[in-house]
């Protein structure tokens, strides 16, 4: 049907006829999402007529019908100005059931009406800064609040409940004062946590256990992992810097609550391994926000049967953990996205917690037994760890390094003894530890336990390579004195050269443990002596 014919009919506003063309348009555009640019002016008239159209008394058909030829023209970007002005977005929030006011927000009774209004809505402001400035001062967030917190008192369908979540997910992405908003004056860390706990249908074992109706751990139905998803993503927003503060004790009481809801998470699997895997990696990057002594709850449920018990500690949680990292390890897609949030929480956990620290070393870094294949290469979980050592993303190799490394207890012999110098030349650099050492924390003191594989090939293991290296010979045998030092001259000319020419940069070790210009390095160290001399008495 002709865009220009559909225009005519909505502009002479006969209510009948108006839903008899709009039913044909939006069965003939349902699928579409490119639009042409010569019936860009059409769409925008269609529009303005359409936002006046849905301000008159209509039946609810009508008006659902008029709301669906208001999503697909939104899916448009360059036709959302009559959509995104204070009286269209609050004709749309009013249908949508969420228009705030200092009344009572007006009830529509017509579920189909609130979810296509919502539909609509979720479309505007993804594509609009204007629609997400409005709806910030309009206070929308308010109105949804107020709805998501009545869903335990009242039946509201999957798909309202879901672009509920959805469109708080958006405004809470795009809008730092409306994730303030939310996070301060709606109290949405704990709105957020109960909602949560009312879609896992689950109830208390212990103060921060959680477990089914049923005592079983059945997969959640699809519905109930799309709403969880969505409130996860919420929370994700609304507690982004909450491990960089102190929190009070009533902030931890509520961060371990939701805490215990994410440990479940992880125990329990969705409709199908994909729907899993997504599932426990938006738990993963929440668990990542929590404050560090929160992370506690992961370790707090009782040793039972079934569970896996290290130390006298329920490890069920880091275990699974552990294999997610594994299965992303394998995967290799988004190594920065898919990678680092797990890496973090595991680094952070094992930090704080001996108990977590000591049993992923034992999965991780097990006593060696081959030392004749460099760290690298391999299939066991450190080889794919040392790898990413070296990768050509700075924080991906920054992440893998950092979790070995405290794995380590932050000793520089033990990190450079499971991966080799030249993989843990990086972070010992950063860290400026390339002389040795170990950085402070506040670690155990037992020492590593050597396998007897390993004390045998120790003399023999090249530090830099990290395994044993085959004899080479020596390249000056049967040299004489005179050729070795015209060979070592020679040697020393090229450097100097490449060097001068600034092909390469000759670096040494200052006595503070960094890299630095061997000049640098040479004057700082005789700055040291001289000091260290004057200190003794000595001239």
């Amino acid at each position: 049907m002709e865009l220009r014919a559909v225009v005519a009919t909505v502009e002479s506003g006969e209510q009948d006829t108006v839903l008899k063309v709009l039913q044909i348009y939006n069965r003939e555009k349902s699928q579409c999402f490119t639009f042409d640019d010569e019936e860009r002016e059409e769409r925008k008239k269609m529009a303005q007529l359409l936002i006046k159209f849905l301000e008159r008394e209509l039946q609810p058909s009508c008006q659902v019908t008029c709301l669906e030829s208001i999503r697909i023209l939104s899916r448009d970007k360059y036709c959302l100005d009559p959509f995104t002005t204070k009286e269209g977005l609050k004709t749309l929030s009013r249908h949508a059931g969420i228009d705030y006011s200092e009344e009572l927000i007006r009830e529509v009774p017509d579920l189909d009406v609130i979810l296509e209004s919502l539909k609509c809505l979720c479309n505007i402001v993804f594509s609009s800064p204007r629609a997400q400035e409005l709806t910030a001062e309009a206070r929308l967030v308010v109105g949804l609040a107020k709805r998501i917190k009545l869903y335990n008192e009242r039946s509201l369908p999957h798909e309202v409940k879901f672009f509920d979540l959805r469109l708080l997910f958006l405004l809470t992405a795009l809008r730092v004062d409306i994730r303030q908003q939310l996070a301060q004056e709606l109290r949405g860390i704990s709105l957020m946590t109960d909602t949560l706990e009312l879609t896992l249908g689950v109830k208390w074992m212990d103060p921060y256990e959680v477990a089914t109706e049923e005592g079983l751990l059945p997969p959640l139905p699809r519905q109930e992992t799309e709403r969880a998803m969505e409130i996860l993503k919420v929370l994700f927003n609304i507690t982004f810097d909450s491990s960089k503060r102190e929190v009070d004790e009533e902030d931890a009481a509520l961060y371990r609550h939701l805490g215990a809801l994410l440990r479940h998470c992880l125990m329990i699997s969705a409709d199908g391994e994909d729907r899993t895997e997504e599932f426990h990696s938006h738990t993963v990057n929440l668990l990542g926000n929590l404050p560090l002594k929160c992370l506690d709850v992961l370790l707090t449920p009782k040793v039972r049967p079934g569970s896996l018990e290290y130390m006298g500690v329920n490890m069920d949680a880091v275990s699974i953990l552990l294999d997610f990292l594994e299965r992303r390890l394998d995967r290799g897609h988004k190594l920065k996205e898919s990678l680092t949030p797990v890496l973090n929480l595991l680094t952070e956990s094992a930090r704080v917690h001996r108990q977590t620290r000591k049993f992923l070393k034992a999965k991780v870094l097990p006593p060696l037994r081959d030392v004749r294949n460099r760290p690298e290469v391999g299939n066991s979980l450190r080889n794919k760890l040392v790898r990413l050592m070296t990768h050509i993303d700075t924080d991906v190799k920054h992440c893998a390094a950092e979790f070995l490394f405290v794995l380590c207890k932050e000793s520089v012999s033990r990190f450079v003894k499971y991966t080799g110098y030249g993989n843990a030349a990086g972070l010992l650099a950063a860290r400026g530890l390339m002389a040795g050492g170990r950085e402070e924390g506040e670690y155990s003191e037992d020492e590593d336990t050597d396998t007897e594989e390993y004390k045998e090939a120790k003399p023999n293991i090249n530090p830099v390579t990290g395994r044993v290296e085959e004899k080479l010979p020596n390249p000056m045998e049967g040299m004489t004195e005179e050729q070795k030092e015209y060979e070592a001259m020679k040697l020393v000319n090229m450097f100097d050269k490449l060097s001068r020419e600034q092909v390469i940069q000759p670096m040494g070790i200052t006595p503070s443990g960094n890299l630095a210009p061997m000049e640098n390095a040479i004057h700082d160290m005789a700055e040291e002596r001289s000091s260290s001399d004057s200190d003794l008495g000595l001239d």
